[in-house]
C-alpha cells in the first residue's frame, strides 16, 4: 500500500473565502480598502506570512508593519472555518483510500493550528496519520524537508504526493516525488507548466488514479 500526502487548502478543502473574511477584518481596522476574492485566491500558497506581505503591497502599507498585521492575521485563523468546505468527493475519495489500507498524511504551508481547527471542524482529522503546517519546521514549501518528514511518519511503500499549485509541484519536483494535479484549485500557472505525473479535476477519480500509480511503479 502507498504512503498518500496531501496539501490542504486548494486541495482537499476550499478555504479562500474563510482567508478572505480574516484579510477583509485585518484591513478594515486599518482603515484601508479590502481585496477582493480573486486577489485572495491569487496570493495563497506560500504560508500566511506572504500572504500578509503580498495583502500590505496591494494596499500600499510599510514593510514596517508586517509583523504586527501577520500576528493580527494569525490571531484570527484558527477560529476562520465557517466559510470553508472540502471540495466535491474528497471525503468519499480519503474514506475509500483508507479502507484500500493506505496511510495519508498533510503537507501544508497553511499554520499547523488553524490547519487542525479546520480539519477537525470538517470532521477530516482522523483519515489523517500526520499533518504537517507551515510552521511544523523553520523551513516550508517548496522546500522539500516538510514533505519528506510527512513520508518518514508514515512508515514504508511508495510515495505520492497530491496538491494543486505552483507550490506543491515545485516541492514534489525538489524532493523526487510523484505529483498527482488537482487542478480545480489555487494554481497559478498553466498544467502543461507544472510538472505532475497525473492531472484530474474530480476526486471521485482519485482512488483508480493511486492504483494506476502504484502499478505503473
Amino acid at each position: 500500500m502507498a504512503r498518500i500526502v496531501f496539501d490542504l487548502d486548494g486541495t482537499l478543502i476550499d478555504s479562500v473565502p474563510d482567508i478572505h473574511g480574516i484579510a477583509c477584518a485585518v484591513l478594515d481596522q486599518e482603515g484601508c480598502e479590502r481585496i477582493t476574492l480573486e486577489q485572495t485566491r491569487n496570493f495563497v500558497g506560500n504560508g500566511a506570512g506572504v500572504f500578509v506581505a503580498k495583502m500590505r503591497a496591494a494596499r500600499g502599507i510599510s514593510d514596517s508593519e508586517q509583523d504586527r498585521l501577520y500576528a493580527d492575521f494569525v490571531a484570527r485563523y484558527e477560529d476562520a472555518v465557517d466559510l470553508t468546505v472540502p471540495y466535491p468527493g474528497v471525503l468519499a475519495a480519503l474514506d475509500e483510500l483508507r479502507t484500500q489500507g493506505h496511510k495519508l498524511g498533510i503537507c501544508t504551508n497553511k499554520p499547523i493550528m488553524p490547519c487542525r481547527s479546520v480539519l477537525s471542524h470538517l470532521q477530516m482529522d482522523h483519515f489523517f496519520d500526520t499533518i504537517w503546517g507551515g510552521d511544523s519546521l523553520p523551513v516550508r514549501k517548496p522546500d522539500p524537508a516538510p514533505l519528506h518528514a510527512a513520508f518518514e511518519v508514515l512508515g514504508d511503500g511508495p510515495q505520492l504526493y497530491v496538491g494543486d499549485s505552483d507550490v506543491d509541484a515545485e516541492t514534489a519536483e525538489r524532493a523526487g516525488i510523484p505529483f498527482l494535479l488537482f487542478t480545480l484549485g489555487y494554481r497559478k500557472s498553466p498544467i502543461e507548466d507544472l510538472p505532475h505525473r497525473v492531472a484530474f479535476d474530480d476526486f471521485a477519480k482519485l482512488p483508480r488514479l493511486v492504483q494506476d500509480q502504484l502499478v505503473a511503479v
